[in-house]
């Protein structure tokens, strides 16, 4: 296949897969496509093996790393707050319907308290979705044969396009709105992944049918559809509303290579497309994930609202690492809190496959949709 997007990239087929499973990422960039790895909750220590081990993987083929920058960030005029000092503005009404939810579904404790700061709570005290904890991933990103750099929240801050631009890679933003696109395009990006409403993770109100012309019109750079897009027909339909590719990341949340939590995993499998919410309730962003007790108990009326950013990630990452570890007894209380970032493609995600039979089933179905659209012009 030929687009502006695999030319761009130097890619086979126009299929960019997100991830936070380095074998995902090795497997489709093998297959012709091109994995972007979801750094944001590695440590630079873990990111630094992780890369090394991708580029041994893929033998040279381009692979691309996805990192959370916000423009702009509550403290950083002072430094950027550090997770400490977030840890210090939670109500503790709110430690207090957390420790509610725990107790209520018998989760228990963690045996190691250690674990606690694994995850989203950032590099060396940085508060997590942070500049701060951001620049040593950005950093170990340029430093190794990363084609491809994308920023998943927002704008891109300009030292980060200047810092990509200066070491030679490309960079792309996730948009949610044409005026976002546009932002994107005048700060310098060279790639925006319109990303519909269907999508799973932090995304923004419109769908992908309207919003992926929209931004198309807007820009004069090429543009990846994204949302709701896991099977070769959605390709299809993306790349004729004017997408020069395809951005996905739910659908490989079943593959084999996954590091899905088992029992989340099998939920996915089990769920259908109507099976998702956008809630607050785990970063303080709208963000789409499964419909779990998890969701239901934030949603409730007499429950406090959400935290913003970063403060919800700070309030919610100790009991997430805890349902997580004991989520593995159906029934349980853990297991029926258990849940995670996805989109509406899950309810087309009910068997297990390799990262790389995705790809394929994929350009085989794309192609069967070109030629049958093809085939009605025919007279």
């Amino acid at each position: 296949m030929k687009t502006a997007a695999t030319e761009m990239l130097d890619i086979e087929f126009p299929i960019l897969a997100f991830s936070h499973c380095r074998d995902v990422i090795a497997a489709v960039s093998k297959a012709g496509g091109m994995g972007v790895l979801g750094a944001v909750a590695h440590s630079p220590e873990q990111l630094e093996i992780d890369l090394d081990w991708i580029e041994n993987e893929v033998g040279g083929r381009p692979y691309g790393v996805d990192l959370i920058v916000p423009a702009k960030y509550a403290g950083d005029g002072d430094g950027g707050f550090t997770v400490e000092d977030i840890k210090k503005m939670i109500p503790d009404t709110h430690r207090e319907f957390v420790d509610d939810i725990l107790a209520r579904y018998d989760v228990p404790p963690l045996p190691d308290a250690s674990e606690a700061k694994k995850g989203t709570y950032g590099a060396d005290g940085d508060a997590p979705f942070s500049a701060a904890s951001a620049m040593p991933l950005l950093d170990i990103a340029l430093a190794h044969d990363t084609a491809f750099v994308a920023n998943a929240l927002g704008p891109p801050p300009q030292f980060l396009i200047d810092r990509c631009k200066s070491a030679g890679k490309l960079i792309g933003a996730l948009a949610g709105r044409p005026q976002h696109a546009e932002r994107h395009a005048a700060a310098g990006v060279d790639l925006i992944i319109a990303q519909g409403s269907e999508a799973g993770g932090h995304t923004g109100e419109i769908g992908s049918m309207v919003l992926i012309p929209e931004i198309v019109d807007a820009v004069d750079i090429p543009v990846l559809g994204a949302g709701g897009i896991g099977r070769g027909r959605q390709m299809a339909a993306a790349m004729a509303l004017g997408a020069q590719g395809v951005w996905c990341g739910s659908v490989w949340l079943t593959t084999n290579e996954a590091e899905t939590q088992p029992a989340v995993k099998e939920k996915f499998l089990a769920a259908t497309s109507a099976d998702t919410i956008r809630s607050r309730s785990m970063t303080g962003k709208h963000a789409r994930m499964l419909k779990t007790k998890w969701t239901e108990e934030w949603e409730r009326e007499d429950t406090p609202d959400p935290l913003g950013m970063p403060l919800q990630p700070i309030l919610t990452s100790e009991a997430v690492t805890r349902i997580n570890r004991a989520s593995a007894t159906v029934g349980s209380g853990a297991n029926e809190l258990a849940g995670y970032f996805v989109g509406q493609i899950v309810g087309t995600m009910n068997q297990p496959k390799s990262s790389s039979q995705v790809v394929m089933d994929m350009v085989e179905e794309f192609i069967e949709s070109v030629e049958s659209l093809a085939a009605q012009l025919q007279t």
